[in-house]
């Protein structure tokens, strides 16, 4: 039996009108909640981005004044698109900045395959020549010419007035022979950013010439690397050790800033020099001078007889771009030897004649004829260059260097 005090509590009855109330209360708080939710998405993406003097938790703020707070918001950022659209565009990166993956229509597989050719730059893109890049990356020649268009674009490689290019010649530098009539007769020296030609028989200082350039730039440059193909086994360090005690500098300094590489075939030798500019940009060695010895001799063995000789002369004409290119893009000076032959046919005059032809001609900037002279003395006579006038000099090879010699 249960007693009164246990007995089951009697419930009130529900007022009906305290119920309402409740309801009313908790739509309008449902309301003022939905309200404050309805801001445009950009609006709040573009508040967020920085600190705005907004809340929406104030139960006094009045409907009327929450709407207008939204909207003033609402216009204000619409107002400050506006302008981010007109005034605030990215800026243009510079020629410096530019790099594969700027160069429209170049994705990840298509940069690896320019950087494996030795397209890694966009300069590279804008010097070569569609069919190269089609070779390189299997691309149609379209996109090849587009995308050669717009490195070109980008390069600024139009017209320009003289007065700038004369201001980029400051920027030249010289390399001394050691003679000063011989540094005369090419204006001062060897210089940079151009080829120096010399061809002539055997014995008529063509290495010599090659091993003081050596020597000579690292006295002046020292900070600066020389590298050295040899394609006639040629190279003696020996001799670098003479020279560079004829002038005053550490021999070991000397050798450890040489750098050389022995050329087998002709596609090697190609191969080399294309690597020089591997050198200069991903392992950031500062080459100042380029010697070939020679540039002829590999090719004069492979491609025998007329049937070879055009494509010959194609091989070579490439092979002496990609060394302009080197010299013009990274301030290089480039010397070259050159074989020679003898023209029977020729009954006045000297019928010694250089290999190449007009290929190797017209795409040498400084041409000079080395022949022996009186008394064991060689002469340089300067044959072609664009400012410089015809002349000759002579000169005498020594245990220590070149010495001028007077008749």
């Amino acid at each position: 039996m249960f007693s009164e005090s246990s007995a089951r509590p009697e419930f009130e009855p529900i007022n009906s009108e305290a119920v309402e109330i409740a309801f009313d209360n908790a739509e309008s708080t449902a309301k003022k909640s939905k309200k404050a939710k309805l801001i445009d998405k950009k609006t709040t993406e573009k508040l967020t981005e920085r600190p705005v003097d907004m809340t929406f938790v104030d139960a006094k703020i009045s409907d009327a004044k929450i709407e207008a707070k939204i909207a003033e918001k609402i216009a204000e950022s619409k107002t400050e698109s506006k302008v981010d659209k007109t005034e605030a565009k990215p800026a243009a990166k510079s020629v410096a900045d530019l790099t594969l993956y700027d160069i429209p229509g170049v994705g990840a597989t298509t940069a690896e395959k320019l950087a494996e050719a030795g397209f890694d730059t966009p300069i590279g893109i804008a010097v070569a020549t569609p069919g190269e890049l089609v070779e390189a990356t299997g691309m149609s020649e379209v996109v090849a010419r587009k995308m050669i268009n717009f490195c070109r674009q980008n390069m600024s490689m139009g017209f320009e007035n003289g007065d700038t290019i004369l201001e980029r010649r400051k920027t030249v530098q010289k390399i001394s022979t050691g003679v000063k009539p011989f540094d005369d007769l090419l204006g001062g020296g060897m210089e940079t950013g151009a080829i120096t030609e010399c061809f002539g028989e055997f014995g008529s200082s063509k290495t010599q010439i090659g091993h003081v350039l050596c020597v000579q730039m690292l006295k002046a440059y020292p900070d600066s690397y020389a590298v050295y193909v040899d394609t006639e086994k040629t190279f003696r360090p020996e001799r670098i050790i003479e020279l560079a005690r004829g002038i005053g500098i550490d021999p070991e300094f000397a050798l450890q800033h040489i750098k050389v590489a022995k050329a087998y075939n002709s596609d090697h030798q190609m191969l080399l020099v294309e690597k020089v500019e591997e050198l200069i940009t991903k392992q950031k060695i500062p080459v100042k001078l380029l010697v070939v010895d020679s540039l002829t001799a590999h090719f004069r063995a492979e491609f025998v007889g007329r049937g070879t000789l055009a494509t010959r002369q194609q091989k070579l004409n490439k092979h002496m771009h990609s060394m302009s290119k080197i010299a013009d893009l990274y301030n290089v000076c480039v010397y070259v030897t050159n074989q020679v032959m003898a023209k029977p046919d020729q009954f006045f005059g000297d019928p010694t004649q250089a290999i190449g032809g007009h290929i190797v001609a017209h795409a040498s900037t400084f041409r000079l004829y080395l022949r022996k002279g009186k008394k064991g003395c060689r002469v340089a006579k300067l044959i072609d260059s664009p400012n410089m006038p015809d002349g000759e000099v002579a000169y005498m090879v020594t245990t220590e260097g070149l010495m001028e010699v007077s008749f």
